[in-house]
């Protein structure tokens, strides 16, 4: 289980905090999402969980420890993040960049094994890109890319899995595919994951529970079908919405009236 238990950060020489009191937990085999407007703190949220940023206050856990004194360095053991987008500088394949996960399994002056290569191997055939293992990972489309970064990261073996807007440059098509891989994943795996996402449908579709972020602070959070209801999204986004069904699902529609001329 992650356990997230009253964060607080602000940016050096600011007056102001970005996150302030944050407090929730996400448990493994299950999908938890965090939404917000622009501006809300997810990102930030993301940096210092996983430690790129230092937090002043507060702590993060990871089954009951405290890693929040841990360098950055020492959480790759712990969490495996999946950024919004990533440009390698050189045309490495496919393969590579996912064995580029296993650097924590290695030690200082290791090259990576037979063992890390079958084990990068296995990961793209569970992800149905195994085909890909031998192309450049710089001429494959973003879907693709999307994917090849989960792998990487499921190649870490950590407990821990943070994907910062995973669907944030992919078309339609792609964001269902991926949440629907990333939704697989927490539950065959059985890892904790932490997904930011702009869309409450996407959410609404795929998410087992939700941290709803509001000028740095969690506004409410819980199971996706007690917390992401109209009036939560009305006062997180500044806009009134109401939710239907349809064909089992729940959708979001913005109650809004649109001038046809």
């Amino acid at each position: 289980m992650l356990e997230v238990k009253s964060l607080y950060f602000r940016h050096k020489k600011a007056d102001k905090d970005v996150l302030k009191n944050v407090s929730f937990s996400a448990e493994k085999g299950m999908l938890t999402t965090v939404l917000g407007a622009n501006g809300s703190g997810k990102s930030t949220l993301f940096r210092c969980i996983c430690g790129v940023w230092k937090h002043y206050a507060g702590s993060v856990l990871i089954n009951g420890e405290n890693i929040s004194n841990k360098s950055f360095k020492d959480r790759i053991k712990y969490f495996a993040v999946v950024p919004q987008h990533h440009e390698p500088p050189f045309p490495y394949s496919v393969l590579q960049v996912v064995v580029m996960g296993r650097i924590k399994h290695l030690g200082i002056f290791s090259s990576p094994t037979k063992k890390d290569f079958e084990i990068a191997e296995e990961i793209l055939k569970d992800l149905g890109i195994y085909h890909l293992k031998d192309t450049p990972y710089t001429s494959i489309s973003g879907g693709e890319r999307q994917l090849v970064l989960i792998a990487r990261a499921l190649a870490q073996e950590a407990p821990v899995m943070l994907l910062d807007e995973p669907t944030s440059h992919l078309d339609f098509k792609n964001q269902i595919l991926i949440m629907d891989k990333i939704k697989k994943l927490a539950q065959s795996k059985k890892i904790v994951v932490l997904v930011s996402l702009h869309d409450p449908n996407l959410a609404l579709f795929f998410s087992d529970r939700v941290v709803l972020l509001k000028n740095g602070e969690v506004f409410a959070h819980g199971n996706i079908a007690d917390t992401l209801n109209s009036e939560n999204l009305k006062k997180i986004y500044g806009i009134s919405v109401k939710l239907v069904s349809a064909n089992g699902y729940k959708l979001v529609i913005p109650e809004i009236v649109i001038d046809q001329e």
